[in-house]
């Protein structure tokens, strides 16, 4: 497997996983990501102006047995941070995505590797991200990789 940085030219074959990740984000929980429809065409646009942005981390892992054909992608950028506290920016993991039948391979793990290694060079010092309730995978696979939980995000629905 081969990853690398993403080009906009990958944009049209990581537009399916975005679909895929906000279908299994709102059956997780609706209220959260309550999305509109077909939100991968609302993130086609971000994702171009991402893949020519140096302040960004996007990568895809590239099949290499099957020239072309993508087999996940990551999404992260640099944020800055309210100015009250010491820390000014931060990278910020928005998503990753690896297609089912190449998850446990490693895949997930070496983007997350690498993503921490490019903020580096970056000058980022920390990096955030969130992760569902549901998907405890996640958070063992981010735990192994040296992050740890810093906040519990909690919501109510106030009925009208």
């Amino acid at each position: 497997m081969h990853i690398r940085s993403a080009t906009p030219a990958d944009v049209p074959a990581i537009l399916p996983m975005v679909a895929s990740i906000c279908a299994l984000h709102q059956a997780w929980n609706e209220a959260k990501y309550g999305f509109l429809p077909a939100p991968q065409q609302r993130y086609e646009k971000w994702l171009i102006s991402q893949a020519n942005n140096r302040q960004s981390v996007f990568l895809v892992a590239e099949d290499e047995s099957k020239p072309k054909q993508l087999a996940g992608f990551l999404i992260a950028t640099v944020e800055k941070e309210i100015p009250i506290y010491r820390l000014k920016e931060f990278g910020f993991i928005h998503d990753l995505w690896v297609e089912p039948e190449y998850r446990h391979q490693g895949v997930a793990r070496r983007m997350v590797k690498l993503s921490c290694d490019r903020f580096q060079k970056l000058g980022v010092k920390q990096i955030r991200l969130d992760t569902a309730n549901a998907n405890e995978a996640a958070r063992k696979l981010f735990a192994s990789c040296g992050f740890r939980i810093s906040t519990m995000e909690m919501l109510i629905e106030i009925d009208k």
